[in-house]
């Protein structure tokens, strides 16, 4: 099955965010036409791309591969790396830091061919100069 386009990508990720959001709602996030998001919306379900529409609970983060991405920056470039970044869906979170790296991405892939691409595609974004992933393995409590 080939791999979902970016804006289908955005879509899911906006419906993992929010199962319950209007087509309206899910247009602004995704940033097209509400026609647009009916037609894909539609055409994932056909395909099976999307089997169902549900909640999420923290077990659900159990069996995703999730990881922590320290990045350094070249120069004065913070603000288009950051907006490179929200494109990707995969990613959850950006947090600009001190110390050795400039910022720290959250990952969340389904799996691992997904979470090599978005890897990929963080490391061609103009701008960065060097990362450290480590994936976060399991949750520690007392």
């Amino acid at each position: 099955m080939p791999e979902l386009s970016t804006t289908d990508r955005r879509l899911v990720a906006a419906l993992k965010d929010n199962a319950r959001a209007s087509i309206t709602e899910l247009s602004h996030v995704v940033g097209v036409s509400r026609t647009t998001v009916k037609n894909r919306l539609d055409a994932l379900v056909a395909e099976r791309r999307i089997l169902k529409f549900t909640i999420e609970t923290d077990a659900d983060y159990r069996d995703q591969v999730r990881a922590i991405t320290m990045i350094e920056l070249q120069g004065s470039m913070s603000r288009m790396v950051i907006r490179a970044l929200r494109k990707i869906p995969e990613v959850s979170s950006v947090y600009s830091t001190n110390g050795a790296w400039d910022l720290v991405v959250e990952i969340r892939a389904e799996n691992l061919p997904q979470f090599d691409r978005v890897l990929r595609e963080i490391r061609e974004v103009k701008g960065v100069l060097n990362s450290e992933t480590s994936l976060l393995l399991n949750s520690v409590t007392d």
